[in-house]
């Protein structure tokens, strides 16, 4: 039998993006960043380049493996779930053991779809917002370095961010971009 998991795809909209959006009288060189983001943060695209869509947060996983990986190393927030579990609340269990973050709305049903390694993963979107700087992860152990005995503790995320589709298409797991294409099929109908 596959294993199975269950998560959850974070998105908000052009709209909420508008209302954080506070123009700046700026020389056209430098960055623009939103209210309360840090100066060492990468530029924030300008609210005319973020309208037309939606973003969604992806989350980076921890441990040495994944340290270097980025396109195609993001994922929606998931965990494994036994028999008997109900998906749903794994995933807003999972979610909020690897953000720190409760999600709260109306989930919609994004399917399963089965990954490369037959994994299958059911997900759900929800509407809502999450500071990535407030990020709080659970953590697992690791021989670390390999064969040498000695135990190292790792986040089980060890960042979040919010992408633009697009961005977020380039940065998800491969087998997981299916998930936005519903999100946004959902969105547009």
């Amino acid at each position: 039998m596959p294993k199975r998991s269950a998560g959850i795809l974070m998105y908000r909209r052009a709209a909420r993006l508008q209302a954080e959006w506070k123009p700046v009288s700026r020389p056209e060189s430098a960055p623009t960043l939103r209210s309360g983001a840090r100066s060492d943060a990468k530029p924030a695209s300008t609210f005319a380049e973020r309208a037309p869509g939606v973003e969604v947060l992806l989350v980076h996983p921890g441990g040495p493996f994944w340290a270097k990986k980025d396109l195609g190393a993001w994922s929606i927030p998931k965990g494994e779930y036994a028999e008997g579990e109900a998906p749903l609340a794994v995933a807003v269990r999972e979610l909020e053991e690897e953000t720190g973050a409760r999600p709260l709305g109306e989930f919609l049903p994004l399917g399963e779809l089965v990954q490369p390694g037959r994994k299958i993963v059911t997900a759900w979107a929800v509407e809502g917002d999450f500071d990535v700087d407030a990020l709080k992860s659970n953590t697992f152990e690791l021989e670390w370095p390999p064969k040498s005995g000695r135990k190292q503790s790792f986040p089980e995320v060890d960042r979040a961010a919010w992408f633009s589709v697009a961005e977020a298409r380039r940065k998800i797991l491969p087998g997981q971009s299916g998930f936005i294409d519903r999100l946004l099929a959902m969105l547009d109908g």
